[in-house]
């Protein structure tokens, strides 16, 4: 009897894998201290991050995705690097990824189309980070929500 080998699991990567380990600790520590949060928290968030900007990057369907109110502090961290972000995008997908907010409610199938083009990318996806509701993102509120 024959027996098919089985297929090796394929390792998904990570958003933190995208950066250099500095820039990383460096987007996480601002994280942490601008937002009140723990690092493992910052780490995690920041993670996720730059898995969805890359994803949006390469995908082309940025103008149909919109990161979680956990996830969006990641994207206004990298931006106020500017100049880092700005090399990034243009190394990564020859133009700005621009952050152009609008009042789009977060919906259970919008998160969840996030999650599976970010898998589809071949990325962790962290769901606790990808929750639903469209609360207002203080300190950065940046019309995510109804008190924006």
């Amino acid at each position: 009897m024959t027996v098919a080998p089985e297929k090796p699991a394929v390792a998904l990567r990570r958003g933190r894998d995208l950066v250099s380990p500095e820039l990383f600790d460096r987007l996480t520590s601002f994280c942490s201290d601008e937002y009140q949060l723990t690092p493992d928290r910052s780490a995690a968030i920041m993670d996720q991050g730059l898995a969805f900007l890359w994803t949006m990057g390469t995908t082309g369907k940025g103008d149909m995705m919109a990161p979680s109110l956990d996830v969006d502090p990641a994207w206004h961290t990298f931006m106020l690097h500017s100049h880092e972000y700005s090399q990034w995008c243009e190394q990564n997908f020859g133009r700005y990824l621009h952050h152009s907010p609008n009042s789009k409610m977060r919906t259970t199938g919008l998160m969840l189309d996030v999650m599976d083009l970010i898998r589809d990318a071949g990325f962790e996806v962290d769901r606790k980070l990808w929750g639903f509701a469209a609360d207002c993102n203080a300190p950065a509120c940046c019309g995510d929500g109804p008190c924006c």
